[in-house]
């Protein structure tokens, strides 16, 4: 069997991290298989879809690298067999439904009422062989049971999505339909559409919902449940995947990081499981943490870049050697790379102010001889690295008589404007003699005067 299958948002303004790991295991399924990932927008209600919501699930799905195999192609609005470019819009295939519809009236399968067009159900009851669920028998309900016909077609035109959905999947020859357990439910009307249609259903993997950490379901509001903010807070794509891989499949062993040719190598529905997953932030953010870490400078320069500049932030304009070993300072510190600007900012910019608490505790009249004491022992240091700078730490100390901590701290404050930061001997490293002398030199003119 060519296996083909497909991932069919509606454009709502934001992608959930359940249809965006609903994605995924489409995706996961057509590589490990050698099959085919279809892209495929369900934007038939046009009075609610924008360009803009579209476009919210396309940059998800390339920022998390679920790359799609087909689409239609310029001048052939839909052939499956030739298209490249994707992804395919229901809006745009309203004549195919059409015709579909003619065809279950003329089979005497669909008929009118109260100016909208009605699908006959069966009155028996439907078994639906699941590839994770299982077996299912769907019984009428008592409703159901008096009238279990269904609007195919509404009064406005406008064909629902219990239509378009088997109409595509049967017309773009899908082979599975893996999605949310919450469609489990339409299960039943979709089969007997295409028993309606006289073609062979696909098979059916109806996956575990992602649910709050509390089991509740998560809706757009909570936490962790829109992929914007993955992008919008810097996580590393790899580990989004990651952890999404795990939310729902076991690869039969508790390893946790993945590598994505593996996962690829060993991903099946067998291995989906029952149970609903539950979010869990932290586990999450370990995971992102542990990709950081293993970033090599390059890539965490790529990661870095765009988000200091969001925070105005132009580390953009200085030297790439500088760059990579200021952020080196920061790679084991940030969670996400949304904790980079006020981690890393003094990096890049000479103008900053000092944190008030902090200054009122370490720009005190008794700290301004050592700082200056300080200030002329590193205008002379050579070399200048961080092994130098501690051990010159350690002797000016000694020499007058406190404790290394009594000059950090209000060193660090003046090299950077806060009390907590990157290790202070590898910042003053990076930022070198001419960059630590004059900011030395404006606390010693500037903080402790503010603050006497």
């Amino acid at each position: 069997m060519n296996v083909r299958v497909r991932f069919a948002p509606s454009p709502t303004g934001y992608l959930h991290i359940g249809g965006a790991r609903t994605a995924l295991f489409n995706w996961l399924f057509a590589r490990h298989t050698g099959g085919k990932f279809i892209l495929r927008i369900e934007d038939t209600d046009l009075a609610r879809n924008t360009q803009e919501a579209v476009e919210v699930i396309l940059n998800g799905l390339r920022w998390l690298g679920l790359d799609w195999d087909e689409g239609p192609t310029t001048g052939n609005a839909d052939d499956p067999s030739r298209g490249d470019a994707g992804p395919y819009f229901q809006s745009r295939r309203m004549e195919r439904y059409r015709r579909r519809v003619e065809e279950l009236r003329d089979k005497g399968l669909a008929y009118e009422r109260d100016g909208t067009i009605r699908f006959r159900m069966t009155r028996e009851p439907v078994t639906i062989a699941d590839e994770v669920v299982g077996t299912v028998r769907r019984e009428l309900t008592d409703r159901e049971a008096l009238d279990p016909d269904f609007v195919i077609v509404r009064s406005d035109g406008q064909p629902v999505f219990h239509l378009v959905n088997v109409v595509d999947d049967l017309e773009m020859g899908i082979t599975h339909v893996i999605r949310g357990e919450d469609h489990l439910s339409n299960t039943a009307k979709h089969l007997e559409l295409f028993r309606a249609f006289g073609a062979p259903p696909p098979r059916y993997a109806h996956i575990p919902l992602i649910l709050n950490p509390d089991g509740s379901k998560m809706s757009k509001r909570d936490q962790g449940a829109s992929l914007s903010g993955y992008l919008e807070q810097g996580y590393v794509p790899a580990a989004v995947v990651n952890y999404l891989c795990l939310l729902g499949w076991s690869p039969k062993d508790d390893r946790q990081l993945l590598p994505m040719g593996e996962v690829i190598e060993r991903f099946d529905l067998p291995q989906i499981l029952r149970a609903n997953a539950r979010f869990d932030m932290t586990k999450l953010q370990w995971l992102n943490f542990e990709y950081i870490k293993r970033l090599d400078p390059a890539a965490f320069r790529a990661h870095a870049l765009p988000v200091l500049e969001r925070a105005g932030i132009h580390a953009g304009r200085y030297p790439v050697e500088y760059i990579d070993a200021a952020l080196a300072t920061c790679r084991e510190k940030i969670k996400v790379f949304a904790d980079l600007p006020p981690f890393a900012d003094f990096y890049f910019q000479d103008e900053f102010g000092y944190e008030p608490g902090a200054a009122g505790k370490e720009f005190i009249p008794v700290n301004r001889p050592r700082v200056a004491r300080l200030r002329e022992g590193l205008a002379g240091l050579e070399p200048f690295d961080a092994a130098r700078v501690q051990e010159l730490f350690k002797a000016v100390a000694g020499e007058l008589g406190v404790k290394v901590g009594v000059l950090v701290h209000p060193a660090r404050l003046a090299c950077t404007g806060r009390a907590v930061g990157p290790s202070l001997y590898h910042l003053i490293e990076v930022l070198g003699r001419e960059r630590v002398v004059a900011r030395l030199d404006r606390a010693l003119a500037q903080g402790f005067e503010s603050n006497g």
